[in-house]
């Protein structure tokens, strides 16, 4: 090898990333994925409620937590998507499943955003094999024109030839059931060649997702047991007739009614009444 060569090689190298170290799995029971360079930070306080908090999602709930109990022990499970209305607790859901199905203290929880699916591939070449179980977590997850991130997690979804590791589970949330806005589905039914074919290459996605959980608008009455049930939980005294009055007229202000307005309502309850939500 010539010297010129060797400078080059030379140069190459210090221009290279550095090689990811093995993470240490035991530093945290949740991380976050990031890319350039690739890392997986470790989250020292997980930002969710607890799972008897979140009302009127029962049979998301408990199927939710029954996928993820059987997935930590060991047992068959599916990739999960999680669709529907806004504020509607999904994301929520998923972290109170995780506190609450972690048995073991073995299950960990990674966080992927949605523009760093095409590294998932790097991602998972550090999950595999290791003896934690691992739920990859992508909130608010969908795509749209010209978009072929949708691609990175098909092929993770479908397997490849290295299959998807045993060790690790899908979850995501979207506000659309086949997370491809409506009229780019159209479009494509109109201007393809072979409109079947590209409409089935875009919806199939969500298909991968073993499971399917619906969120939808919650009712009246959910949305004042929502509050009313935070309300005992953080202390907070007030009369049934004070409630409903207050409660109704915030979400007419806000001109929608879900779990995250009803939220947003207990704390500005709890600041008024001079009280801490911690």
């Amino acid at each position: 090898m010539s010297k010129a060569t060797k400078r080059i090689a030379a140069a190459l190298e210090r221009m290279a990333p550095p090689p990811v170290s093995t993470p240490d799995f035991s530093a945290s029971t949740a991380f976050v994925w990031e890319v350039e360079p690739d890392n997986l930070r470790p989250v020292p306080k997980i930002s969710r409620v607890d799972i008897g908090l979140l009302h009127g999602v029962d049979r998301a709930r408990d199927t939710l937590l029954t996928n993820t109990r059987h997935f930590a022990r060991g047992f068959g499970a599916n990739n999960v998507l999680l669709w529907g209305a806004r504020g509607m607790g999904k994301s929520s859901l998923v972290k109170a499943v995780h506190a609450a199905a972690d048995e073991f203290g073995t299950l960990k929880l990674i966080e992927i955003h949605r523009e760093d699916l095409p590294s998932i591939g790097r991602l998972l070449t550090h999950l595999r094999g290791a003896k934690a179980k691992f739920l990859l977590f992508c909130d608010d997850l969908s795509f749209e024109h010209d978009d072929a991130h949708y691609k990175s997690l098909k092929a993770v979804l479908d397997g490849g030839i290295e299959g998807r590791p045993e060790n690790v589970l899908i979850y995501a949330t979207s506000n659309r059931r086949h997370l491809m806005p409506r009229d780019m589905i159209d479009n494509e039914r109109s201007t393809a060649i072979n409109p079947g074919e590209a409409v089935e290459e875009k919806v199939s996605l969500s298909d991968r997702f073993g499971l399917w959980l619906g969120f939808h608008p919650c009712s009246q009455d959910q949305y004042l047991a929502m509050i009313r049930g935070y309300c005992a939980h953080y202390g907070l005294e007030i009369s049934d007739e004070d409630l409903r009055a207050e409660a109704i007229e915030w979400q007419q202000t806000r001109g929608a009614r879900s779990g995250r307005v009803a939220w947003q309502y207990v704390q500005d309850l709890a600041g008024r009444r001079g009280q801490s939500l911690s």
